[in-house]
Order: C-alpha cells, then structure tokens, then sequence
C-alpha cells in the first residue's frame, strides 16, 4: 500500500497539474471500457516526460507498490484497471502527446506514447505519408496502447499488426533504467530484439513512452466493395481471387446478415445497399498510391469473374467517397450496434484462414447447443484469420440470464481453438479477463519463458499487477 509519503513523492515528480487525486477525478480511471471490472487507487499520475516517468517507476519499485499504465481506455480485457484494495497507483500517458521528428525521405516518425492514433495517422498525412494501423476506436485510443496489446484493426491483410510497424521504442524499465531503441532502421542485426518483448506485454514488463514508426506511401486511389456471399467458405475463396487480381487488397472483412441488420437497426446514417438479403457479406478494399491506378475496373473485373463461379450473388462498388463511408460505416458500428441490441458473449478468436470456414460451422453448432435461442454475431477480419465470434441475448431475453452462461460458451469455443491449433486472444490482449485461460492453453513451457522474463524484467513485480501472468 502506497504510504503518505510516498504519495508526497510522487506528487512532487509531476507537480501540481500532473496528478490526481480527489474521487471525482480519479472515477474514470477505475472503470474498464467494457465495464467489466471497477478498482480503486489513492492517485493517478500525468507524467509529461520520459524522466517524470523514470523517477515514478524507480520510486514505485523501490517501494514495491504497483504501477498500472493507462492509455485511452479503449482495452477490452481490463487490461487498465488497478486492483480493488486501493494498493496500486495509476500511470497515465496522455500528456506525453508530442509528435518528436517525422523524415519523410527515410519514411519514420517518432511519436509518444499518448498521442491519440488518430493524431499519429494526421501527422503522416501532413507529411504526405500513411500510417497504416487503423482502428474503430482511433479517435481515442493512444499509440501506447495499441503498442502494448499489439493491436489488430482492418489493415492488418497488407501491413501487418502493429509490432510489424514498429522499428524502435523508448522503455522505462521496472526499476526506472531507460531503453533508448528509438532507432529508424530496418536492418539492425545486433542480438536480441528487445522492442518485440514490449509489445503485447500490456505494461508487464515496463512502460512504452515513444515509439519510431514505419510509414508508407499515402494512398490516392481505392476501390471498395460490399459484396453479398452465400457462405464463409465462399468468402475465403473470393479473398484468394481478390487478392491475385488486385495486388493490393488492403481490407477484407466477413460480416453476417444478422450483423447488417443490427447496424440498420441501431446506428444512423446506415441503409443496406441490396435489394436482397444475403447470408453473408464482405466488405473488400484495395488501395494504390498511384493517382489513376484502375483498381475500379480491375475490382469489378474479378468480382463478375467471382459471380460466374457461384461465389457471390450480388456485389456494389463504391461510386463515391459517401458511399464508401457508408459501407465502412455498417462494419465499423457492428460493435456498437450489438452493443444497444443487449449482452453479448464475445471471443477474439483467429484460425488459419483456411480452416475458418470449418471453425465457424463446428462453433455455430456449439452455440446452437448451448444457447439454441441466442443470436451468433460472428464477423471480422477474415482476411488475416480473426473473428470476433459473438454471441447475443436472444430477443426479449435477460441479460443477466444469458450472461451466466457465458463460462460454458467460452470453454467450449476456446476449447474449440485449441483443437484447430488457433488463438483465444487475436488482437485484444489478456488483461484481467483472459489471465487464467492463457494459463489453460499456454504449453507450461510457453509459460515458464513468460514468467522467466517477467521475474527477469519486474523481480519486484510492479508493473502491472494481476494482469497477463
């Protein structure tokens, strides 16, 4: 438990606008996105600096009191929240927001680690660059986080999650030493990689205070489709097409007829573009830097193609950018639409690609089972293997009912998993919430590595308590 005066301390690091620490103030920081889980804590602290950071972390360690990093609370597993007993104090990086260089020649921006994503993708865009990594909660979420879950998002078909956009960080270390790997190189063959221990360690291992990222070439060309298809596996076959035909498929995302509908339902500004009902749709993009590149013709070219071989029924190529919106629109608010539809049970799940189709059908046959009047929501990014594989309240169902049945769902869909050699977590962590099953679907050597390097990095185990191991 943080001591008076050790609170004391930790004030003065930061001075008068870098903490908090009345109730009101605090409340925000204690309660996960999802509401899942809801702590306590004496402080929260706003470091501006890289040292402020150094200096908290070496007194927390010293002390042996806990550290949580909290980034933009967009974290679906409790990854954020401190404990319930008070015992931890909260570190958030929101005022470490400066954009520090970005060289356009050698195509690299250092930022810090709470910059908003949505800042880091408009500082490259003024650079005449893209930043790839593009997510539903970019508008709040913090390169921090996204640094240290390894976030997914829609873009990872082309550029790969967000350690592969990654060259270098700035850590601070348990014990307050700072890593300085802020490094803009793409070869640097010198031992051990250690930015790759950081991401996805969800702040276990220490805190990420700025990151060098990779930038591209900014797209001006694009063609988008919404495409009805009459089964997964069809979909699968058509991401092959589309991928060979176009060369630069960006984004190829499967979602159910059930989960256009909900969008319809709940979220403005959504219409469904067909006249008839599909089972399945996907939403495809490919993009190009060069101005003029034909992607249209060529989209549309191998979607007749896909229609004569029976794998898709109807399809609609975006004629404008409103039109295009609205089709990122009804995938982006699927979430959320389920979300005001009531509970829902939800798996982060990813298989190979191949093997989707088959997962899907021996999961539907699980729910069906264990829930037979509950709604499957399975969408997501099939383009790289993960599904969000959801499941929602039946109609005029309690929540509450429903949601007690939600270890039995879980156990069996990631017993599931297991069987088809895939993931439990694909882009949202661990957190809090999955802790004990990675324990389950870990092999005991993974684990005795994990632990290893945990007790190698925080002997004194303050980084984030609780979480991950």
């Amino acid at each position: 438990m943080p001591t008076p005066d050790l609170l004391s301390h930790l004030r003065s690091i930061v001075g008068p606008s870098g903490y908090l620490d009345q109730a009101a103030d605090i409340e925000p920081y204690l309660v996960d996105h999802r509401k899942l889980y809801h702590g306590a804590t004496a402080l929260v602290l706003r470091p501006d600096s890289t040292d402020q950071v150094s200096r908290i972390l070496a007194a927390c360690n010293e002390a042996g009191v806990g550290v949580v990093p909290f980034g933009g609370n967009t974290s679906y597993c409790g990854g954020t929240v401190p404990n319930e007993d008070g015992s931890e104090i909260v570190l958030s990086l929101a005022r470490l927001k400066r954009v520090r260089t970005i060289d356009a020649v050698n195509n690299t921006m250092i930022v810090e680690a709470g910059c908003v994503l949505a800042e880091v993708q408009k500082a490259a865009e003024g650079v005449d660059r893209l930043f790839p990594l593009s997510l539903g909660s970019e508008g709040s979420c913090q390169i921090g986080g996204n640094l240290s879950t390894n976030a997914g998002g829609t873009a990872v078909l082309h550029y790969g999650m967000t350690r592969d956009l990654v060259l270098g960080l700035e850590v601070v270390l348990a014990d307050g030493r700072v890593l300085d790997g802020l490094k803009g190189l793409r070869k640097d063959n010198t031992g051990y990689d250690l930015k790759h221990l950081f991401m996805g360690a969800e702040g276990t291992l220490g805190v990420i205070t700025a990151a060098s990222l990779k930038l591209f070439p900014r797209p001006v060309s694009a063609a988008t489709a919404l495409i009805a298809v009459p089964t997964p596996q069809a979909a699968v076959e058509l991401l092959g097409r589309l991928r060979t035909a176009t060369g630069s498929l960006t984004t190829f995302e499967l979602m159910p007829r059930i989960g256009l509908e909900l969008t319809v339902k709940h979220i403005s500004g959504v219409s469904d573009p067909f006249d008839a009902p599909s089972p399945w749709y996907v939403l495809a993009e490919a993009t190009s830097p060069r101005a003029g590149d034909p992607l249209e013709s060529i989209m549309e070219a191998a979607l007749g193609d896909a229609m004569e071989a029976g794998l898709l029924a109807d399809a609609v190529v975006a004629q404008s950018e409103a039109q295009r919106q609205m089709f990122w629109r009804i995938r982006e608010q699927i979430p959320e639409a389920q979300r005001q539809e009531g509970a829902s049970i939800k798996h982060d799940v990813s298989v190979m690609i191949s093997r989707l189709p088959a997962f899907m059908e021996e999961g539907a046959a699980i729910v069906k089972r264990l829930a037979p009047t509950a709604r499957l929501v399975a969408y997501g990014h099939l383009g790289d293997g993960n599904l969000h594989f959801n499941v929602t309240v039946p109609v005029g169902g309690d929540g509450k009912q429903f949601l007690a049945s939600a270890p039995a769902i879980n156990e069996a869909i990631h017993d599931l998993i297991a069987e088809y050699r895939g993931s439990i977590s694909a882009e949202h962590g661990i957190g809090r919430l999955k802790r004990e099953e990675l324990e389950h679907y870990k092999s005991s050597a993974e684990l005795e590595v994990m632990r290893a390097v945990k007790q190698a990095l925080d002997p004194n185990g303050i980084m984030n308590p609780g979480k991950v191991v």
